[in-house]
């Protein structure tokens, strides 16, 4: 499989890009194809003793920034890294997109440029998480800042046959994020949404409130990507302030230090599991072919992480799945 790379995207391209691409070529045994300044890639790589193997470059003179509007992936920069990945993907120059640059930008060229399983309303950024139990499948973590009830509605079946067939979930349990558990909680738009999905063909478990999050209550978490981003942001925040506050704990004093060598194996573990590095980005769901969106401030190791998503992607049939599911539901 070939998995094209936007080298130019994200705080540190292109060399935690070209290092990342290049662990997972080792790693997953893949092909890529660089998109980017080729005079800068392979400037970078000599520069830092990276061999680039198995890889193409295409070269581009543009860069969308974290700055830029969301449509310039269309015309303001059409020789961008970003709209030619885009356009390399559409003409099926690899099997998949991956790009840690602006958000925006990536939601509008996956909608538009890849554009849209047939029947989905609107897509959404899917990201894996940690939990107390196993990973959960938080949707949408911001393609999409208000969403209509039958968004939400699609937005639980597709997260479903996410769980299904990439994490392998039996029978996974969708919930619709809210200020309570209670069916008549809720803004107009989730108590519509609610209606919908305790109808729906997949395993709707009611509402969650943000506190149950964490613990695992569900498998896929549903919201709109207003309320989804930021809950997805403050796990992230929270997440790392309690590793820092545990770490500073037990370097308080010389006892402290010792007892850590004792439940060091423990802490490293746990740290592991609520490292957001593990999942390297989000998938988005709804878009005719894989598209993944890695975390802007990705290093090496993430946006490696970020590709091990897209061939978990390749490795199945989901495009297929959720259209037969649309066919199905008649949605």
């Amino acid at each position: 499989m070939k998995i094209i790379i936007d080298a130019q995207g994200g705080d540190n391209a292109p060399l935690e890009i070209i290092k990342g691409s290049m662990l997972a070529v080792d790693e997953y045994g893949i092909e890529t194809l660089l998109v980017g300044n080729e005079e800068q890639i392979h400037t970078c790589a000599k520069d830092n003793n990276i061999v680039l193997k198995n890889t193409e470059i295409v070269n581009t003179t543009e860069v969308i920034t974290m700055h830029d509007d969301a449509k310039s992936v269309l015309k303001a920069k059409p020789d961008s890294s970003m709209s030619v990945g885009f356009k390399l993907l559409n003409d099926g120059k690899g099997d998949a997109f991956v790009s840690a640059g602006n958000t925006g930008a990536i939601t509008v060229g996956a909608t538009l440029i890849t554009k849209r399983i047939k029947g989905i309303k609107r897509p959404a950024i899917a990201s894996v998480m940690p939990s107390a139990k196993k990973p959960i499948l938080l949707m949408d973590c911001g393609a999409n800042a208000e969403c209509r009830a039958d968004f939400l509605y699609q937005f639980g079946m597709m997260g479903s046959l996410y769980m299904k067939h990439i994490l392998k979930y039996d029978n996974p349990r969708v919930a619709l994020a809210n200020n309570g558990t209670e069916e008549t909680k809720g803004t107009p738009t989730v108590k519509e949404a609610y209606e919908l999905m305790k109808n729906a063909a997949y395993n709707f478990v009611g509402n969650i409130e943000g506190r149950q999050i964490p613990f695992g209550d569900a498998d896929v978490i549903v919201a709109d990507g207003f309320t989804g981003n930021l809950i997805l942001k403050t796990y992230e925040g929270v997440a790392k302030v309690l590793m820092n506050n545990v770490k500073d704990a037990f370097m308080k004093n010389i006892v402290s230090k010792i007892s850590y060598l004792g439940v060091k194996s423990g802490i490293d573990d746990l740290k592991k599991q609520f490292d957001y590095k593990e999942y390297g980005g989000a998938v988005l769901l709804g878009v005719r072919k894989p598209v993944i969106k890695a975390h802007g401030s990705a290093d090496a190791r993430t946006f490696k992480n970020a590709i091990k998503q897209a061939v978990w992607f390749l490795e199945t049939n989901l495009i297929e799945e959720i259209e037969k599911a649309l066919i199905s539901d008649n949605c």
